[in-house]
């Protein structure tokens, strides 16, 4: 049986989007729908105190959350299977220990006791830090959310040290399979001034040395993943400047931004979110795909 995609709900209007989104892609894929709702998440976002019983946030009632939720669920996917629960614990702990048993986390960008003023939520940057599976955080405009791009925007950085093809070009090429979609495979180069290695030497030129690193990156990373899913098209872009600029620029008009993250070995909880990861997660104007690569 495939393993479920999970969603955390908390009642929100971006957890809501957040089920919005995760239904479209558990049809896509054929695999059920879990609805997770923490009874600790208002303590854990800070909207109230650790005992206060008259506190309005749980009269709306915990089950009432996951019910409503469900419910919406069940309407924008009627042929879906859904179930949803509630989990007495901290909303960051329910969701990564279901990490197990899921084919992919999904959250929304800001919770229900996030300041207006946030680009991301604690939950949200919690869970994507530090899962083993694919967290998404669903964020950006209507469009974006809504697929009507048509394509997917793939980050490709430094190969891994096992080599082959990268956990998030897998993730990236399966989604864009599933969904009919194009990919766009973006690799960011810059040529530091004064900068002399062999490779540079041998071109002549620095700028065309650094052009054609990055589009032998590009086509390392997608050989073989390309001849495995023929049916996706798919664009390689390369482009002088930061990636961030470059990925932010791409994901305005794309359904979904897919990036890769790796083990941080002084840290074995967690990943390695660089600024880059940061700043899709934070700025990205459509939802985010965090990949945990496994070198």
């Amino acid at each position: 049986m495939e393993l479920p995609l999970v969603v955390g709900v908390d009642g929100s209007h971006h957890s809501l989007q957040a089920v919005d989104w995760a239904v479209d892609a558990a049809a896509r894929h054929a695999v059920p729908l879990r609805l997770v709702h923490a009874s600790l998440w208002a303590r854990y976002e800070g909207i109230a105190p650790a005992a206060d019983p008259e506190r309005p946030w749980e009269q709306i009632g915990e089950e009432e959350i996951a019910a409503s939720a469900a419910e919406r669920a069940r309407r924008r996917g009627p042929d879906l299977k859904v179930t949803a629960e509630v989990l007495p614990e901290d909303p960051v702990d329910a969701l990564l220990r279901t990490r197990q048993e899921a084919s992919g986390v999904v959250v929304g960008s800001r919770g229900r006791g996030e300041l207006a003023g946030l680009l991301l939520g604690s939950v949200s940057l919690a869970v994507a830090a530090r899962a083993t599976c694919p967290v998404t955080v669903v964020r950006g405009g209507e469009s974006n959310r809504g697929g009507a791009f048509g394509r997917i925007v793939l980050g490709v950085g430094e190969p891994g040290e096992t080599g082959g093809p990268s956990a998030a070009a897998r993730f990236a090429f399966h989604e864009a399979g599933a969904g009919g979609r194009t990919l766009e495979a973006v690799r960011a180069w810059r040529a530091p001034a004064g900068e002399v290695t062999d490779d540079l030497l041998l071109e002549g030129d620095p700028v065309r040395a650094h052009w054609a690193r990055a589009e032998r990156t590009l086509e390392d990373a997608l050989r073989t993943l390309g001849q495995d899913h023929p049916e996706v098209a798919v664009h390689c872009t390369t482009v002088e400047g930061t990636a961030r600029k470059a990925l932010l620029h791409a994901a305005a008009t794309a359904d979904l931004l897919v990036l890769g993250a790796r083990r941080d070995h002084g840290h074995p909880a967690g990943l390695q979110l660089g600024r880059i990861t940061h700043a899709a997660l934070h700025h990205a104007p459509c939802p985010v795909t965090i990949v945990p690569e496994r070198d």
